[in-house]
């Protein structure tokens, strides 16, 4: 996939009055490239349109309009757009009660590390998660992380030949794995990594 440049963004007075039906069409789309891994885990699988929907949204809350301050929030969110061998995801860690969930992300320290897909029942890919930053202190782990799916050719040739696809958690306190993922999800990867 390309990277977004200032010519693929709106203008805030164009993206005010297209900002519902491009909301709409955004959401939607990441319906497809939604993931739940048991009750606790999602993966939100990033492309071109989510992260677009994304700058998009944080040039209008921030009011950026100069030309370097665009450049610099491409720059940030460029990198997670996926390309021919690598997918991106947002993982996010959802309990309804707030305690419940602070004392998961005090046990649940490496979670991020422990998310994988797998091809046709191949070897594991773990992800590389938050390279922008620290998460997590000590046994500690955030809520939201960015991942990483570094895939080999094998791999990757695979995904986008439809092959079955698992993917799962296997931390120590959380294990989950869907298997097969939703053929909508397949579908939708196999066309990040063309």
């Amino acid at each position: 996939m390309t990277t977004l440049t200032r010519n693929d963004l709106m203008s805030l007075e164009l993206y005010a009055g297209e900002r519902d039906s491009f909301r709409d069409k955004v959401m939607a789309h990441k319906q497809a490239r939604r993931i739940g891994l048991g009750p606790h885990v999602t993966l939100y699988f990033e492309d071109r349109l989510t992260i677009q929907y994304q700058v998009q949204e944080m040039l209008r809350a921030e009011k950026i309009f100069e030309p370097e301050s665009i450049q610099a929030e491409l720059d940030a969110y460029n990198p997670l757009i996926p390309d021919r061998s690598t997918l991106k995801a947002t993982m996010m860690i959802e309990f309804e009660d707030e305690q419940e969930r602070r004392a998961a992300l005090a046990k649940w320290g490496g979670i991020e590390d422990r998310v994988w897909l797998s091809c046709q029942g191949g070897e594991r890919c773990y992800a590389v998660a938050d390279e922008d930053l620290e998460r997590r202190t000590n046994q500690r782990t955030s809520a939201v992380h960015f991942l990483r799916f570094d895939l080999d050719d094998r791999t990757a040739e695979s995904i986008r030949n439809a092959a079955p696809l698992a993917m799962g958690v296997d931390h120590e306190l959380y294990t989950e794995t869907v298997d097969p993922v939703p053929e909508v999800l397949s579908r939708s990867l196999a066309n990040d990594l063309r």
